[in-house]
Order: structure tokens, then C-alpha cells, then sequence
């Protein structure tokens, strides 16, 4: 057989896509980053009426090349919450901002077998963009984000994509030198608000693409 790896990862993003529409979800596969950016530009975006389109923090999100694709996008009143050339304040303002535009994109930091979203914030804004406000939400996916179970989900979570984080935004916490989390009250814990998201409601207002190869932490 060729490309045994990527027809494994085939089967359990068809099964995974299977049990999240199951739960009211809209989803697609795409093989790779280019073909997740071409659908969301070229199929999903053009099926809805938006003026305004945000985001929330997704490493993934930026691997597709989308933000690249839609931040100077002049069809759209584009709220970009990762200008680093505003203040803290203004950033702040721009994220409370995202929560009202008809599209919000973002990833999740881990996605169950049985098709639960799960993810823990620092601010909220990404987990609040994705249970209520944006009238549309489009969410990206890497193979590399599924697990088993609850459990496995908020141990991949907390041990592994919240490190990763921290080193990634060079905050000083204990896990980013340990590797694991120490359960901490350090005052640049990124561990503050989780969400699960068992059912989409309205459904199909949240709109998933799995992506078969490993994007994002």
C-alpha cells in the first residue's frame, strides 16, 4: 500500500468527521495546509453572507497561510487581533471587538474521538468566540489535535500544548522549564478558562476542517 500513513490518518479523520456531525458540526477534510486554506476560501467563506471577519490565537490557523490570505482583505471589515503594532490596550479592544463579526476563526487545542471540542484559554476571548457571539465560526484542526477520550484530551492539553505555548510566548511559568504541568499561580499562567463543546447549536454554525498533517501545538 502506498502512503500507509496518510490513509490511517484518512480513516480516523473520516471517523472523527462522522462522530462530529453526529454532534451538529459542519466539517471537511483537507490533505494538508494549502487544501484547508483553498476550501475555506474557496467553499466555505463564499456559502455565507459576512461583512466582518476575526480570529482567535491559532498557531494553525497562520500555518494554512489563512491570516496571510484575509488580514489586508478589503471585502471584509477585518478585525486583526494580532496587530503587535497597537497597545496592549487597543489589543484588548480588538479581541472584545472579535466577538461580534460574522466570521471567527480559530483552532482547538484538542478534539475527542466522539467529537468534543476541548480547550483552555488564558483571556477567554478564543473559547468565547467559539461558544457564542461570531454568527459563524471556522475552526482548523491538525491530525495531530485528536484524542481518545476527555482525559486524553485535557492531559494533551495540559502537558503538552500549554508548555509548548508558554516557550513559544516566552512566558516564565514552571511548565515552560519542566515540560509538565505544575499546576501553578504564576501571574503568566496561560491555563485559566476550559471549554468543552459537546453539541454545535445553532448547528452547523461551527464549521470544522480536519487536516490531514500535524499543524499547530
Amino acid at each position: 500500500m502506498k502512503n500507509p500513513e496518510l490513509n490511517y490518518w484518512n480513516h480516523r479523520l473520516t471517523k472523527v468527521k462522522e462522530e462530529l456531525e453526529d454532534n451538529n458540526f459542519e466539517v471537511f477534510i483537507a490533505q494538508n495546509g494549502q487544501e484547508a486554506k483553498e476550501t475555506v476560501l474557496n467553499q466555505i467563506i463564499p456559502s455565507l453572507e459576512i461583512k466582518s471577519i476575526s480570529w482567535g490565537g491559532s498557531m494553525t490557523f497562520i500555518g494554512t497561510g489563512l491570516f496571510h490570505a484575509l488580514k489586508d482583505d478589503e471585502r471584509y471589515q477585518v478585525i486583526n487581533t494580532f496587530d503587535k503594532t497597537i497597545s496592549v490596550e487597543e489589543q484588548m479592544e480588538f479581541r472584545r471587538k472579535s466577538l461580534l463579526v460574522d466570521l471567527f476563526i480559530t483552532g482547538t487545542n484538542a478534539i475527542t474521538e466522539d467529537g468534543k471540542l476541548v480547550n483552555l484559554d488564558m483571556i477567554g476571548n478564543r473559547i468565547g468566540g467559539i461558544t457564542f457571539g461570531p454568527r459563524h465560526v471556522i475552526i482548523l484542526v491538525g491530525r495531530n489535535k485528536i484524542c481518545c477520550d476527555l482525559d486524553d484530551a485535557m492531559y494533551r492539553i495540559k502537558n503538552y500544548a500549554a508548555p509548548v505555548n508558554t516557550m513559544n510566548l516566552d512566558k516564565n511559568t514552571p511548565c515552560s522549564h519542566t515540560g509538565f504541568c505544575q499546576n501553578c499561580k504564576s501571574p503568566n499562567r496561560i491555563c485559566n478558562t476550559w471549554s468543552i463543546t459537546e453539541r454545535c447549536f445553532p448547528a452547523k454554525r461551527v464549521k470544522i476542517v480536519l487536516i490531514n498533517e500535524d499543524l499547530g501545538f
